[in-house]
């Protein structure tokens, strides 16, 4: 990667039109002193298996934390139990 040069040509930007919606109010935030801050599950919203030639794999539909529905991501099912145990087993 280091052969790589850091630029961008100015035809791959495109435009962004900013919606007033999606403004996050910094309160609920809880930032690191390097602006750095933990997103947190809040909900499975679906869950498949993904087969491959050797194994199954469980893959949940998650919602995350100050994001929308839509915006929901496709996660490991082992990988979320390894890290938010509460969000499969409720609070313990």
């Amino acid at each position: 990667m280091s052969n790589v040069h850091n630029v961008f040509h100015v035809s791959q930007f495109k435009k962004y039109l900013r919606v007033p919606m999606e403004h996050l109010p910094l309160e609920e935030l809880d930032l690191q002193d390097d602006l750095i801050y933990e997103e947190s599950p809040i909900n499975v919203l679906e869950t498949t298996q993904r087969i491959t030639r050797s194994r199954t794999i469980m893959m949940c539909k998650v919602q995350w934390k100050h994001h929308f529905e839509e915006e929901a991501t496709w996660e490991r099912e082992d990988d979320l139990i390894a890290d938010y145990t509460q969000l499969f087993f409720g609070s313990s």
